[in-house]
């Protein structure tokens, strides 16, 4: 019983931590617009939602950390940076800067913008969803 209930929720769950994740990303973008020859990043949310309900990982470029010295800790290997186990996208570039910087904050604060009502709507849609199974459970 339990394992359905969390079945149920798991999709909204999971929607939720991506695009708040998302938001992090495109509020770095923003943070980012005056930083020189900085990318501007995202994810293909579709795409990163469906591996992570299929509970698939892409396989992420690893980078190995080099030791300078052997007094140094040596860590674990690195990937390429990710959200929900995709590789996050460079935005293609509608007109270039001087100084290298991809971010086009018209496009940046639409995305942020959409995210964050898409967010809200998850919000109200898990709300919708526990309103019902209290009906459920409710003695009539």
């Amino acid at each position: 019983m339990v394992a359905k209930l969390d079945d149920y929720l798991r999709f909204n769950e999971t929607a939720l931590n991506l695009r708040a994740q998302r938001q992090q990303l495109l509020a770095s973008n923003i943070a980012n617009a005056d930083t020189p020859n900085y990318k501007a990043r995202d994810i293909d949310f579709a795409k990163t939602l469906q591996t992570s309900i299929e509970g698939k990982s892409a396989k992420l470029p690893s980078v190995d950390l080099v030791r300078t010295s052997p007094g140094h800790i040596a860590g674990k290997p690195i990937n390429g940076g990710g959200i929900g186990g995709s590789p996050l996208l460079y935005r293609t570039v509608a007109q270039g800067s001087v100084d290298g910087n991809t971010v086009d904050m018209d496009v940046e604060r639409n995305q942020f913008t959409d995210n964050a009502v898409r967010y809200e709507a998850g919000i109200a849609s898990v709300n919708g969803q526990i309103k019902m199974l209290l009906a459920a459970v409710q003695p009539g």
